[in-house]
């Protein structure tokens, strides 16, 4: 299939003590510890739409609170492409994976401001804090690259502020 990448923007949110949010995907609640289970927030850009402005919009729609202020961007565009069996299945059919652009952002709000239940079709039922070296291990197997990118260039994000 010649599929174009969906544009993106992702989110690695820290708390003051250098922990990252990770939440668990509403469509595998059995993975708990399994790769694949929990991700980062993210999501698509609109149209020609600022990518510092989408990630407010994503965190919002995601898990409830925007309550955040950008620490960095990593300067490259991140792709990943999706495996075969979910070509023209995943991302609506239309997409042969993303291409991504990631911030790190520190988290100016309260634990409780994170709601996850504000969308009636919400993508996670779960969320905590985690270690930013732990991420490789959480992700599913295509986007595994992307993880231990941003594990190594947001590094000096993951530190108590």
């Amino acid at each position: 299939m010649d599929l174009p990448y969906r544009p993106c923007v992702g989110a690695a949110l820290f708390n003051r003590d250098g922990l990252v949010l990770v939440a668990r995907r509403a469509d595998l609640p059995n993975a708990e510890g399994a790769p694949g289970g929990w991700q980062l927030p993210q999501g698509g850009i609109d149209g020609a739409e600022d990518p510092a402005l989408a990630i407010f919009r994503e965190l919002k729609e995601e898990v409830g609170t925007d309550a955040a202020i950008i620490l960095g961007e990593h300067p490259d565009w991140l792709s990943y492409d999706l495996p075969p069996e979910l070509l023209g299945k995943a991302l609506g059919g239309r997409y042969r994976g993303q291409r991504q652009k990631w911030f790190a952002l520190g988290f100016t709000g309260r634990d409780e401001e994170i709601r996850l239940d504000l969308d009636p079709h919400p993508e996670f039922d779960a969320w905590r804090w985690a270690p930013l070296a732990e991420l490789p291990a959480m992700a599913v197997g295509f986007k595994r690259a992307i993880y231990e990118v941003l594990a190594r260039d947001f590094a000096r994000y993951a530190v108590p502020r």
